[in-house]
């Protein structure tokens, strides 16, 4: 759960001593800080001149580090030594609470260090929602925080998807801007920068945190079609699966959740074709804003071919791959598949209350880079490099 207590006199104007970080340290703060580093106890403890045991200590709240090792804590794991302070609101994320996709083929280390990055986006969100009033969730069988009043969805895929385009008011034909749509109902969508290994090195992942969230990756944006049905897989997770188990039920669950909400089997069964035509495909692909790959799956599924069929399309695909029309199309060129949430709402807040990155950062004891990080507002400066 949050917590929510007032910001410690440390995180003002004046730095906290370290004598004072250690007397106030929040054992949970470390554990976060070498999550996001990709750092084991035994790598923190090496650079600061302890034994692993020692360093399990300090996260289990059994000892406080010395005053003269924070900062080197704090130049190891690239944070200010104020980021060590307790008081400020939190939440702690476990597994239990999110959802990743490709779950078995993403190690328990990657899976950690994208929760402690998903830790750090509720506490800018929180930020921000102290200074700007967020759009209310408006995700029916979301069962977080603040939930717009609504009906519950059925609790299987195809009849959910249907149950939330209609209450999204979608129609029956092609969701456009995915993303933006999810934004204006409530949900944070987050597309980390690939310098930001936190979450990079994971497929996806969504958290049923006080507002949900949802992280998508640069390693899918290089193909709108596959960063919209990724999106969607996540959507469906919210709606459907308040407990995360991450087995390969849910994620059947959430794949069929996604191919209804993009496609309604009613609209687009009599647009399909029932022998396979690759040009014809690829015209409902711009139409309907899926890939080629998932409106032949979509066929195989509906039992308008046979499986021989499909697999010899997928090879005629890879033959096929970076041909006009068969390329895959980068989000740089589509704005309502970019999160915009939590950049605007910043932007609102520097207008509104003189906010900038220098003050969230001492808000959240962060790096002003990080903030910008999170934020997805890279620094435009130019480097100076010196040789």
């Amino acid at each position: 759960m949050p917590t929510d207590h007032p910001v410690l006199p440390g995180l003002g104007e004046h730095s906290a001593t370290p004598r004072a970080v250690s007397d106030a340290f929040d054992p949970d703060r470390l554990t976060q800080a070498r999550r996001l580093a990709g750092l084991t106890k035994k790598d923190v403890a090496e650079h600061i001149g302890v034994t692993p045991a020692a360093v399990g200590q300090y996260e289990t709240g059994v000892s406080r580090p010395r005053p003269d090792l924070l900062p080197l804590l704090a130049r190891v794991l690239d944070v200010p030594v104020e980021f060590f302070l307790a008081g400020r609101p939190g939440q702690r994320l476990d597994a239990s609470m999110a959802h990743f996709r490709s779950l078995r083929s993403t190690p328990k280390a990657q899976r950690e260090r994208a929760l402690a990055f998903a830790e750090q986006v509720w506490e800018l969100t929180y930020a921000l929602e102290r200074r700007v009033q967020l759009p209310p969730v408006d995700l029916p069988g979301f069962a977080g925080g603040e939930v717009h009043p609504g009906l519950a969805l059925p609790t299987e895929p195809i009849a959910a998807a249907q149950e939330l385009r209609r209450q999204w008011n979608l129609g029956s034909g092609p969701v456009t801007h995915l993303v933006r749509r999810m934004e204006a109902h409530g949900i944070v969508v987050v597309l980390p920068d690939t310098a930001d290994g936190a979450a990079a090195m994971v497929d996806a992942f969504s958290s049923r945190s006080a507002r949900p969230l949802v992280i998508l990756t640069r390693n899918r944006a290089n193909d709108v079609y596959r960063h919209r049905f990724t999106a969607a897989h996540e959507l469906g997770h919210l709606v459907l699966h308040g407990d995360a188990t991450g087995d390969s039920r849910q994620e059947r669950e959430a794949d069929a959740f996604a191919a209804e909400f993009l496609t309604p089997q009613t609209s687009i069964l009599p647009l399909l074709p029932r022998r396979m035509d690759l040009s014809h495909m690829a015209d409902l692909r711009r139409t309907w804003g899926v890939s080629v790959h998932s409106l032949v799956y979509r066929c195989r599924e509906l039992g308008l071919i046979s499986d021989a069929t499909a697999s010899r399309t997928y090879q005629r695909l890879r033959a096929l791959d970076g041909q006009p029309g068969f390329t895959p199309e980068s989000i740089s060129g589509y704005p309502g598949e970019q999160p915009v949430l939590l950049p605007q709402a910043f932007d609102l807040a520097a207008r509104e209350s003189g906010l900038s990155v220098r003050e969230l950062a001492r808000e959240l004891a962060w790096t002003p880079a990080r903030v910008r990080e999170v934020l997805g507002m890279p620094d435009t400066r130019p480097v100076l490099r010196l040789v």
